[in-house]
């Protein structure tokens, strides 16, 4: 907040609520902010489909975070999951019980609907003020439209020059749905998870560097003016204190038509967060959500 920041993403599977709480009601008693200066959004976890479990979820994350309302709830994936109860663990994550011989995710027949009219319901009590969805594909975005009686304020989905996700972003906004890309930098967060190789970073993509020796900027202020010049909100992560200095000072400059179309044919529909990949890798049950 010091480095000009008024938008946090958080989830209740980051682990870190309590902790984000605690420094939001910091700054709020101190004056450095208010709360309607910021805008807040968490996301329902996938063991809380069933409409019985989302206010539930809500209500926990609003405890957490010490607040009265939410700007923004997000259905975190299209992944229905088995309910674990608050009290036995929090956040529940993917494996339905860690300590079995051979633990796996356990999917719960909960359809979207269903939690999409719970999610709705959260906005009447006034515990959210919009609702939205992530890591949806077009398909889904079609289906919630035909029966979404509050709209969908926002889609946030994985997207980075290696993937641009035209036709998805294109589809959103045909909806009047606003876009954010997470991991905006691509692979750097996936390095230490050993989700992707050193080799793919675009920090080092040439047209990447190019624009960033033009402007006098560095890589990453390229990266995340290309994803909002195309009219995404960013999240870029980190826990340095210079980098979030570095990431918010993207205002004085423009990439010019040329720059930004050389940057986006970068694209390898590369995708680093893959419920298809990772969900076995590390949670034994192949899972796919995308084709």
């Amino acid at each position: 907040m010091r480095a000009g920041y008024r938008h946090f993403d958080s989830a209740a599977d980051y682990a870190n609520e309590a902790e984000t709480g605690e420094g939001l009601s910091q700054a709020i008693a101190e004056g450095l902010v208010t709360r309607e200066e910021l805008w807040v959004t968490s996301k329902l976890w996938n063991t809380f489909h069933a409409a019985e479990h989302v206010e539930e979820a809500c209500r926990k994350t609003l405890s957490d975070l010490r607040l009265d309302y939410l700007d923004l709830y997000l259905i975190h994936f299209p992944i229905a999951l088995e309910y674990v109860p608050i009290d036995v663990r929090y956040p529940p994550e993917w494996l339905h019980d860690p300590d079995a011989p051979d633990p796996v995710m356990k999917r719960a027949p909960v359809p979207l609907q269903e939690t999409w009219m719970a999610m709705e319901t959260l906005v009447h009590k006034g515990l959210v003020n919009r609702i939205g969805v992530c890591n949806y594909n077009t398909a889904l975005i079609h289906d919630l439209m035909s029966y979404a009686t509050i709209k969908p304020a926002m889609l946030q989905i994985e997207a980075h020059p290696y993937l641009t996700q035209e036709k998805l972003i294109r589809c959103a906004r045909g909806y009047g749905i606003d876009v954010t890309a997470f991991s905006p930098l691509g692979a750097q967060s996936y390095f230490e998870l050993g989700m992707a190789d050193s080799g793919e970073s675009l920090l080092g993509a040439a047209p990447v560097m190019v624009a960033a020796q033009t402007h006098g900027k560095t890589p990453a202020q390229v990266l995340l003016k290309w994803g909002v010049q195309r009219g995404t909100s960013v999240i870029p992560k980190t826990s340095k204190p210079e980098r979030m200095r570095e990431n918010i000072d993207i205002d004085d400059f423009e990439l010019s038509a040329v720059e930004m179309a050389a940057i986006s044919a970068l694209n390898q529909n590369r995708r680093f967060n893959d419920p298809g990949v990772f969900a076995e890798a590390a949670f034994n049950t192949f899972h796919p959500i995308y084709d």
